[in-house]
């Protein structure tokens, strides 16, 4: 039978766009004009753009065919009720509240169950789920598993939420908890997976000490695959089998839709308790707008509703994670330092083993970043001190957990060819590490300053060629 051991996209090509494709030079003056911020760089100047999978899909032509549906009526739209009804059969949740995007949920979730005093465990929160819960007046509290905090570990599931942490946190201040988090996958931990056992543990701790248990799903399916692919007793299931599971074991559940639903816009919040539920409905109608279209154009829910389908397909899921891991070998093979194993919709490097050089107060992961879009045309995304660490007073950083940059690879986007590209791009600044040195924030915000600061090099000139 042949087998064949090339990875090949599972569509065609309908409709292109061009790349822009522009000299070092012009790199090196948006660099200057951005502060050293790739957020603050004009697309048009990006050749590969790998800063997020967040609203970066392309839609299938089944979800563009979806879109000529949309009812635009104010409310009781035929198309919420779409919606609704495939994120229903998804969670198994009775109450299914729309919003522009995940952030959006966050906001009204922890403005509701949040406050002061309040502390909120997960195995990781994200960039904006942790200043969501911070704007709250509660504390964000990561409990990842020990493997999870290294990035040279090897282990299958270092998305897990350390159970053993959990309980000592419940026992100690249960009353202070109005909810325990699963990331899944761990998007801050290196988009590694959490597994239905794991799952499972924190749910019956949670039933121990009466605190309900929320899911962050942006890449549920992700998780799903994972799981199918590397725990015991999952591979003859479904994605969607398991992926159904993995909500039933969840109180509520919170979606940045421009993830796993192929989404350009859009989330959902859903939830069993009704008392929570008409709480998050009157503030989505003050700051998102009626529950029937929380935000969003009722096209943007029709495809929404076809993408949440198309993402459990096995075709799909098996070229995504291969593709992924694909990258992931080559750039290990070319012996650039990685987090390990290789994650589902991110590659990520480890910026203190690719620049030991460079302490991770002067920000290594930024360096590596400009670097890339410098020389390749490719932007990437730090994770490390610039979006989890912290200006002291003395003006020294106080360092992320870890030190990260991941290139966050679209869905349904680029070929095998564009990736190969971003091999020999990666490469080629790793080989010339040496050159490369420290940065520092010259000015930030009071919240998510990753977004908007300034940078500026620490004695060298990081556009020397």
């Amino acid at each position: 039978m042949f087998k064949p051991t090339t990875i090949i996209e599972p569509f065609r090509v309908k409709v292109i766009e061009p790349l822009p494709v522009r000299t070092r030079e012009q790199r090196a003056e948006a660099l200057r004009k951005a502060k050293l911020n790739l957020f603050s760089v004009h697309a048009d100047q990006v050749t590969i753009d790998l800063m997020t999978d967040s609203g970066t899909s392309a839609m299938s032509q089944e979800q563009w065919a979806a879109i000529m549906r949309g009812d635009e009526s104010y409310a009781g739209a035929r198309s919420f009720f779409r919606f609704s009804e495939t994120v229903k059969q998804l969670t198994g949740m009775e109450h299914i509240i729309p919003v522009h995007q995940g952030r959006a949920a966050e906001r009204i979730l922890f403005t509701v169950l949040g406050g002061s005093g309040k502390v909120i465990p997960a195995n990781t929160h994200f960039d904006t789920t942790r200043a969501n819960v911070e704007a709250s007046g509660a504390e964000a509290l990561d409990l990842v598993i020990e493997e999870g905090k290294d990035p040279a570990t090897e282990h299958p599931f270092k998305g897990n939420l350390d159970v053993d942490a959990l309980t000592k946190v419940l026992s100690e201040r249960s009353k202070d908890v109005p909810m325990v988090v699963m990331t899944v996958t761990n998007n801050s931990g290196g988009g590694q997976p959490v597994s239905l056992e794991n799952m499972k543990q924190v749910r019956e701790i949670c039933d121990k000490f009466k605190v309900p248990l929320f899911l962050d799903c942006a890449r549920f399916a992700e998780n799903a695959w994972f799981i199918k692919l590397r725990e015991e007793g999952q591979a003859h299931r479904t994605p969607k089998e398991i992926s159904e599971e993995m909500f039933r074991l969840a109180d509520g559940a919170w979606m940045s839709s421009k993830k796993d639903a192929f989404g350009n816009i859009g989330g959902f919040l859903s939830l069993k308790d009704d008392s929570v539920a008409g709480e998050c409905r009157n503030m989505l109608i003050l700051t998102e707008g009626f529950p029937t279209y929380g935000g969003l154009a009722g096209r943007d829910l029709e495809a929404l509703s076809v993408g949440l389908q198309e993402v459990l397909e096995e075709d799909y899921l098996e070229y995504r994670i291969r593709s992924t891991e694909y990258v992931w070998r080559h750039l290990d093979e070319a012996g650039v330092p990685l987090l390990r194993p290789a994650g589902g919709h991110a590659v990520y490097l480890d910026a203190r083993e690719f620049l030991p050089h460079v302490p991770p107060g002067e920000l290594p992961g930024q360096s590596i970043s400009v670097a890339m879009f410098l020389e390749g045309g490719v932007r990437a995304c730090e994770i490390g001190t610039v979006m989890f660490g912290h200006t002291l007073p003395d003006g020294t950083q106080e360092a992320g957990p870890m030190d990260l940059v991941r290139l966050a690879i679209p869905r349904r986007v680029y070929t095998q060819s564009h990736m190969d590209y971003v091999i020999e791009a990666v490469s080629y600044v790793f080989e010339r590490r040496e050159q490369l040195g420290g940065l520092k924030i010259i000015d930030e915000p009071s919240a998510l300053r990753h977004f908007t600061c300034g940078f500026e090099a620490l004695g060298w000139d990081p556009f020397a060629k």
